[in-house]
């Protein structure tokens, strides 16, 4: 599907490491390392979220020069329990336990620092990670900037899209009857959490194709098809539904207000002009609030990574990062200790991984609190609940890939002391006790975009 980037981006690579971490709540977090294990750390975050990761996001990066680290968020892709199982549970799927999963992964590998690269959704956790964690990051490279605002959900998911695309939207709101069409997110949300497969998978197979004909700048049949697999697009819909009604627990503008965090870490924020997901503006409040950032609107292109002109910024930018000597980089600014009310809580009591489970036995999630809106029990507050939302990015596509050979490895669990501090965060984080197992290797599936 990608072969029109392989004179833009660098050749395929299998990656040398694989591994799961082992989180709270019984999840699994899969990730890989490529490239040169002793080269310049940088971690990809998907979009979506929910879209996973595919073998293509390596190729941003110099195999050379970088240890080129992905991962798999929380309930997809290859991480664990998948959210397209009828009875997913999605309480403890949030954005601050994603930052938490991110950091503790980081220790885990024993880097100090690294370079954190994301789009769409991606974007919003990159700046949410960077803003909890800013001595931990070399430089940040964006794309499709995405920040949840309540205007930005909106425009996709509630009908302003629709006038540049409205036979597109009439195909997302046929399976929607027209007494609900007034809050589209909430209905979709009541047919994604329903454990019937007759009902669920329908609405998120609609749910996914409206986004994936919107993703690129000319109609992708190879794309929507992808997006559009059954498991995948469940998994993509639920996550990104139940995300969304939530505002992605962040306060009004919280992402680009807390700029200042960051503002002394290089930076490349990369934009498609015609980007209907993420419509320009959010990219632009971004530059304003924070110029210092490279700023790059790509004049021809649209949302998906794998449009030639975004892909040629984004190899561009990790190309110039990683030419960068340490004399070069810009000192890593301290965490402000002052931290904005938090917005979301965590899971009130320690959890225990199941015994049974391999290498799972006495891990534990330590009780920990994360910002308030966060509903325990991943319903919409009553204030978020006509938040509307957006489409974010890709899933996983079936396409061939030969076996991994990477080598398995085993690091020892974290010590509780090495938990994010709440303190020094915007948000306080789940302080999740994680261990890294052996995991053998597995095939890979590619997406189609970030």
């Amino acid at each position: 599907m990608n072969e029109h980037l392989d004179d833009i981006l660098y050749p395929p690579i299998e990656p040398y490491d694989t591994g799961t971490l082992i989180a709270g709540e019984g999840n699994r977090i899969a990730y890989e390392q490529s490239g040169n294990p002793e080269g310049k750390p940088v971690v990809f975050l998907h979009g979506g979220p929910g879209a996973g990761t595919s073998a293509w996001h390596r190729r941003f990066f110099d195999p050379e020069r970088y240890r080129i680290i992905l991962l798999d968020q929380r309930g997809c892709g290859r991480s664990t329990p998948h959210a397209s199982e009828p009875d997913a549970d999605l309480r403890h799927n949030t954005t601050w336990h994603l930052v938490a999963d991110i950091e503790l992964l980081r220790k885990n590998l024993g880097i100090e620092r690294w370079q954190v690269f994301g789009g769409s959704w991606g974007s919003a956790l990159a700046l949410a990670y960077a803003e909890a964690h800013p001595q931990a990051v070399t430089e940040i490279v964006l794309r499709g900037i995405f920040t949840l605002r309540r205007h930005e959900l909106e425009w996709f998911y509630e009908g302003g899209a629709a006038s540049i695309v409205p036979d597109l939207w009439e195909d997302f709101i046929a399976p929607i009857p027209i007494l609900e069409r007034s809050q589209l997110m909430q209905a979709y949300h009541r047919r994604l959490s329903d454990p019937d497969p007759a009902v669920h998978v329908p609405a998120a197979v609609a749910w996914s194709r409206w986004e994936a004909a919107n993703l690129t700048l000319l109609p992708d049949d190879e794309l929507i098809e992808a997006m559009t697999e059954p498991r995948a697009a469940v998994a993509f819909a639920r996550i990104e539904n139940h995300y969304f009604l939530h505002g992605g627990w962040f306060e009004p503008e919280q992402l680009i207000a807390n700029v200042g965090r960051i503002r002394d870490i290089p930076a490349v924020i990369v934009q498609g002009r015609y980007d209907v997901c993420t419509p320009a503006m959010t990219a632009w409040d971004l530059h304003r609030a924070w110029p210092e950032a490279d700023f790059v609107m790509i004049p021809d292109a649209a949302h998906a990574a794998s449009e030639p002109g975004i892909a040629s910024a984004l190899r561009a930018a990790t190309d110039r990062f990683a030419e960068q000597t340490p004399a070069e980089k810009t000192q890593a600014p301290a965490e402000d200790a002052e931290a904005p009310a938090e917005d979301a809580e965590a899971p009130a009591e320690a959890t225990e991984a199941p015994a049974d489970e391999p290498g799972a036995a006495g891990i534990a999630a330590e009780s920990e609190e994360v910002p308030e809106s966060a509903d325990p029990e991943g319903e919409p507050t009553e204030e978020e609940s006509d938040t509307s939302e957006s489409a974010m990015d890709e899933p996983d596509e079936p396409e061939s890939e030969a076996e991994s050979s990477a080598p398995e490895a085993d690091l020892e669990a974290d010590d509780p002391d090495d938990a994010p501090d709440p303190e020094a965060a915007p948000h306080a984080e789940p302080a999740l006790r994680r261990e890294r197992i052996r995991k053998g290797s597995k095939k890979r599936k590619d997406t189609a975009g970030l």
